[in-house]
């Protein structure tokens, strides 16, 4: 957002909900104040994603990027009990946010805390898991399409299959592809985009109403 910022000279610039740093995928941008006053309309939205995960090691970021905190046996992980753990943590339900987060406590980012070595409690946020479907099972890995709510935070739940299964997990991989029905295939590359003059750019803009 910022490199868009810097590179179009908008005074003002928002976004529609974050993704982690390693991950891919549809970032809705608001360019200007109209634009930016309705955004909200899009942090609501469902969304979509394909998500890979590994059994058997537990990460204190839920993802790639962190620690290992933990490992389990996963070999005894059938794809029937893999498929009954996504089952049982579908529909609506509420999910702890994990502490390497955008999330504010005190004004502070939850992941500033987190690497100053500061674990705080987090309240459970409602969710819903609109659908989970299993694309590939080659234990200890899997890949996964996801809708969901908003503030359903992904590698959160590759950490709760884990958990379900009783063998630890986190996320490998992460691409979001939808925001309501704003596709993948509808937008454009950052890098693309930081090609263009601001006429081109602009002529990709969707209006803001």
């Amino acid at each position: 957002m910022d490199a868009v910022r810097r590179r179009f000279g908008y005074r003002k610039t928002g976004h529609a909900g974050t993704l982690d740093p390693s991950a891919e995928g549809v970032l809705v941008l608001g360019l200007g104040r109209a634009a930016t006053r309705r955004l909200d309309r899009y942090q609501g939205m469902e969304k979509e994603y394909l998500a890979a995960l590994e059994l058997g090691v537990d990460t204190d970021t839920q993802d790639a990027d962190g620690k290992v905190t933990g490992r389990g046996e996963w070999r005894g992980v059938t794809e029937a009990s893999f498929r009954g753990a996504l089952a049982g943590l579908s529909g609506a339900r509420s999910q702890v946010p994990p502490m390497y987060s955008a999330l504010k406590r005190g004004g502070q980012p939850l992941h500033r805390l987190a690497r100053s070595g500061i674990t705080v409690e987090r309240l459970p946020r409602p969710i819903v898991i609109h659908e989970i479907e299993l694309l590939h099972f080659a234990p200890p890995f899997a890949r996964l399409r996801v809708r969901c709510s908003k503030g359903t935070y992904v590698r959160t739940l590759c950490a709760e299959i884990g958990g379900a299964l009783g063998c630890g997990a986190h996320m490998t991989e992460l691409v979001r592809t939808r925001v309501g029905d704003l596709a993948l295939d509808r937008a454009t590359p950052l890098a693309e985009l930081l090609k263009m003059t601001r006429g081109e750019m602009e002529s990709r803009l969707l209006p803001a109403g």
